[in-house]
């Protein structure tokens, strides 16, 4: 997960990498069909992104769909404009970091819930757990 300061860092990188996996075409050529974003909140307060674009609309990969086809290509060729992205976000789909490099979508209230949640997340499912 390549995380970056800047949306626009983020979209650069997202390019990049989608020309690496593609690589028999160039950026002129390229083709893309979905772009896809993530938004993180760290544990000092920094705002991270993380984009992704995709050949297809049914791939998946770790950041949310935020348009398909002709918006997603116009994103890509870098015809966007980065304040409308941002207001696009829903802040209810932000992660928030509650340990180093643990992520959920409600950031920590405190250490007590932070710990609980933990617990939680750690549920190796072993008998005694579905005992429960």
């Amino acid at each position: 997960m390549n995380l970056f300061s800047t949306l626009e860092e983020a979209i650069e990188a997202a390019r990049e990498e989608f020309l690496a996996s593609q690589s028999d075409i160039t950026a002129d050529d390229a083709s893309v069909s979905q772009f896809a974003l993530q938004k993180y909140v760290m544990q000092d307060g920094d705002t991270m992104w993380q984009a992704e674009f995709f050949a297809d609309e049914d791939d998946q990969g770790e950041c949310l769909p935020i348009c398909s086809g002709e918006a997603a290509q116009a994103v890509f060729d870098g015809d966007f404009d980065e304040v409308e992205l941002r207001q696009e976000w829903q802040s209810e789909n932000t992660l928030h970091e509650w340990d180093e490099g643990e992520f959920q979508l409600e950031p920590p209230r405190d250490l007590e819930e932070g710990e609980a949640a933990a617990e939680e997340w750690e549920d190796d499912d072993s008998p005694s757990d579905n005992w429960a």
